[in-house]
């Protein structure tokens, strides 16, 4: 019985020392793949057709404004009047009635000088993967800008490039140590599991039309 209990924790601290270096790996070598294609000067970034904005809730639970839905707003209306893109799409989550990213990007972006007919709205982002994979095969896109935060972008950008497109990154404004804590612990544990899904296949929750950005 002893054995049996000494091997049992023996598994057990294998499994977990081969997760931790999994996850090490994983975060590093997105990061370290992904480095080049990422930009926070607009000056600096390609030029393309179409910018993909990543959705994320426009208020905390708390009720309060949410800095990282604010700061990619800023970074996607100055990507547009820089010229660099010509359209957007914006891609969030649209489960329940009361929550609709995409529409509370348009009217965040559209308060901020972006016409309405240059946004496209992807209601069926529920996930990074979903939201990179469909601006492909629903908008048609094979060359793209990224819009999200930085830690967002390494490994939006490496899903994208992962699936045969051309993607770069525009970086919005970071949100404080202490505010972005949580953000940051699961973006790690995101990146690792970004690279499972694609070692098993995973694809978008939903298909759809296609739509054609002019």
């Amino acid at each position: 019985m002893k054995k049996l209990i000494k091997k049992a924790v023996q598994l057990f601290l294998l499994l977990l020392v081969a997760g931790i270096v999994f996850i090490a790996w994983a975060n590093y070598s997105m990061k370290r793949n992904t480095e080049d294609f990422l930009f926070s000067n607009v000056a600096e970034i390609p030029e393309t057709k179409t910018a993909l904005l990543l959705g994320t809730s426009k208020t905390l639970g708390n009720g309060q404004p949410n800095a990282y839905f604010y700061n990619r707003i800023l970074a996607a209306a100055e990507l547009y009047r820089s010229g660099k893109i010509q359209y957007l799409i914006v891609s969030g989550d649209n489960s329940r009635k009361d929550y609709n990213e995409p529409e509370d990007m348009q009217k965040a972006l559209m308060e901020r000088g972006v016409p309405e007919d240059r946004i496209f709205l992807d209601f069926a982002g529920f996930r990074t993967l979903d939201s990179v994979v469909r601006a492909k095969e629903i908008f048609g896109q094979h060359k793209i800008i990224i819009v999200s935060q930085q830690f967002h972008n390494e490994r939006a950008v490496f899903l994208a490039q992962q699936n045969g497109m051309e993607a770069y990154g525009f970086n919005a404004e970071d949100v404080n140590q202490y505010a972005g804590f949580k953000t940051n612990v699961r973006e790690y544990l995101a990146k690792t599991k970004a690279y499972l899904d694609l070692i098993t296949g995973v694809e978008p929750k939903f298909g759809g039309k296609k739509i054609q950005i002019p």
